[in-house]
């Protein structure tokens, strides 16, 4: 039933067994995780009704904080960019978009609840929406039913650690710590900082990605504006075309 009348946008799979962020990223034992139920396995984006269906698969599905969703390991962000401009950062994650690109919505999803984000023509700073995601968990696939405009767009996700103990739900690595810690060797503050998530879906590799801390989308963005400026130059240039044949015809 989730699939009926959807129309496929883009499809993106990620490679299995990489949710260690850089690869130095030691996951907690408190509670007891499998890496794969963190790992990002595939993005896909679906037309529904002229709305934008978001899928994200999972490699597998754990509960550990008996969240209402049935799914409570991870905290899933996604930033949708529609066209050009946008803000840069990605909700303090530890990454920016590459130079001159930016996002126009961001969710952000965990098994207690969503928000969703967006960002206004010609500013950089978001705004916060109060509108509902209607979010369900089929099989080891988060489908999240979205208000936004389907469209040629270009996307990041990320998947993060849960943690009910922080303001935000997202556990932050730290260079040292005990079983309910996030462990790498490079520090969550400062300068350097090791970005927050451990998996990603990104267009580049993922190790270079966490070093440089600039995070390459997935998908094509086509700028609407600019698809109606060029409809009107080539209409614009038609005009010309028939007036000049109009004008010979007229003066053989």
């Amino acid at each position: 039933m989730l699939a009926l009348l959807a129309v496929l946008l883009l499809t993106v799979p990620d490679p299995a067994g990489d949710a260690r962020g850089d690869g130095s990223y030691v996951l907690p034992t408190l509670p007891p995780l499998t890496p794969a139920a963190l790992d990002l396995r595939e993005l896909k984006a679906e037309s529904q009704g002229g709305k934008l269906r978001l899928s994200v698969g999972l490699g597998a599905v754990q509960n550990p904080w008996n969240a209402p969703l049935g799914y409570s390991a991870g905290v899933i962000d996604i930033f949708v960019k529609s066209r050009l401009g946008g803000a840069s950062d990605l909700a303090g994650l530890g990454f920016v978009t590459p130079p001159g690109s930016g996002w126009q919505y961001h969710l952000r999803v965990s098994g207690f609840g969503s928000i969703l984000e967006f960002v206004p023509d010609g500013s950089s700073k978001p705004q916060r929406r109060d509108v509902p995601l209607n979010v369900q968990l089929s099989g080891s696939t988060l489908v999240i039913d979205t208000p936004i405009p389907a469209g040629q767009d270009s996307y990041w996700v990320t998947m993060s650690l849960y943690s009910p103990f922080t303001p935000d739900g997202l556990l932050r690595p730290s260079s040292s710590g005990g079983a309910a810690s996030l462990v790498t060797p490079r520090s969550a503050t400062g300068r350097g900082s090791a970005p927050i998530p451990v998996d990603v879906i990104s267009g580049d590799e993922q190790r270079r990605a966490y070093t440089l801390g600039v995070l390459t989308p997935v998908g094509q963005t086509r700028d609407r504006r600019t698809v109606f400026l060029v409809g009107l130059g080539l209409l614009g240039l038609l005009v010309a075309v028939l007036a000049t044949a109009l004008s010979w015809r007229r003066h053989p």
